[in-house]
């Protein structure tokens, strides 16, 4: 099984770098991703707009809807990831105004399902020219960026090394049960470390992994987003 996963990604990556692609497309990153055991959210990829209904549908209202293409690496900061869509005739609006963003550009649109939760954390990988493949994980979502609250470790990883990651960062307890709220699988989140790092070791051809946000569903993580950079 774990050559058949390694040669199934390793056949997507190859496929990416002939279409001269320097980034992943977002439901090719949740390929990669669920190839690995890692958590990706429910979601149906569709270019057309008849479409759009079965596939929210399948889904289950609410949906989020983004435009997915190797082209554009950062949607929210160009207005292309449109969330909490109740019902069809505002997915078919909002397939409509990312439809016209996506133009000549190759791709399609992102029927996913809405994870509801109020954590959000921020996994990834590093490919550092003197270390290697490093993986990292941190604070996710718009603070990501602001508290820099992150953590990194070489890979290949031990159970050990990812349960001290978590350990590591200053907001460690955004991790613990509080009011309600149930403590945040750590046991699934070393997994997703751990794997992240092999995908790392398994594949020079990937540069960098973002997946940021990774929210917790109560106790579950799930991965929102995902971009995989290409070398």
């Amino acid at each position: 099984m774990t050559a058949d996963r390694v040669a199934l990604v390793a056949r997507l990556l190859a496929q990416a770098a002939a279409r001269g692609q320097t980034n992943l497309a977002e439901h090719e990153a949740k390929q990669v991703l669920a190839a690995y055991g890692l958590p990706v959210t429910r979601e149906i990829l569709v270019t057309s707009r008849e479409d759009v209904g079965p596939a929210a549908a399948a889904v289950g209202y609410p949906v989020a809807l983004k435009a997915s293409s190797p082209d554009i690496p950062h949607k929210s900061e160009q207005g292309l990831v449109l969330l909490g869509l109740a019902d069809e005739p505002a997915a078919l609006a909002a397939y409509d105004a990312v439809a016209t963003a996506l133009a000549r550009r190759p791709g399609g649109v992102l029927i996913q399902e809405m994870v509801a939760g109020r954590r959000e954390l921020a996994l990834g990988l590093v490919r550092d020219p003197d270390f290697g493949p490093c993986v990292m994980f941190g604070l996710g979502g718009i603070f990501t960026e602001i508290l820099g609250d992150a953590v990194f470790r070489r890979a290949p990883l031990e159970l050990a090394d990812a349960h001290d990651m978590m350990e590591e960062i200053r907001s460690r307890r955004i991790l613990e049960a509080v009011r309600g709220i149930p403590a945040a699988d750590r046991g699934t989140l070393a997994e997703m470390l751990m794997s992240l790092g092999q995908i790392g070791l398994d594949h020079q051809a990937v540069a960098e992994i973002d997946l940021n946000p990774v929210i917790l569903a109560g106790a579950r993580p799930v991965i929102a987003d995902a971009l995989i950079v290409l070398r």
